[in-house]
C-alpha cells in the first residue's frame, strides 16, 4: 500500500505547483487513465484485444514513465517496473472491459 499511496502522491507532481499531493495526484491520475481510455476504446482492434491492450498499456507506460516521467523527480524516484507493470495490467483490464 506504501507504493500506491506513494505513486499516487507522486503523480501530483504533474501538475502546477508541482508538489506531490494524494488528492492532487488521485485526480491527475483519474485524467490521465480517461484519457488513456479513451484512446484505447478507439484504436484497439477487436480481434486479439487482450494481447493488444496489454501491448498498449505497456507502450503508455513506456512513453508517460520512462520517458515523460523521467523529468518528474517524484516519479523518477519510484521504481520503474512495477509502474510499467501497472500500466500494463491497465491496458489487459480496459481491454477486458471493453470486449465485454
Amino acid at each position: 500500500m506504501v507504493y500506491v499511496r506513494d505513486a499516487t502522491c507522486a503523480v501530483g507532481t504533474l501538475v502546477p505547483p508541482g508538489r506531490p499531493g494524494f488528492a492532487r495526484g488521485a485526480i491527475v491520475h483519474f485524467g490521465i487513465s480517461v484519457l488513456c481510455g479513451e484512446a484505447l476504446a478507439r484504436t484497439l482492434p477487436e480481434s486479439n484485444s487482450l494481447t493488444w491492450g496489454a501491448a498498449a498499456g505497456l507502450a503508455i507506460g513506456v512513453v508517460g514513465v520512462g520517458v515523460i516521467g523521467r523529468r518528474f523527480p517524484a516519479i523518477r524516484a519510484l521504481p520503474l517496473i512495477p509502474q510499467l507493470a501497472d500500466n500494463l495490467a491497465f491496458g489487459a483490464v480496459f481491454a477486458l472491459v471493453v470486449d465485454r
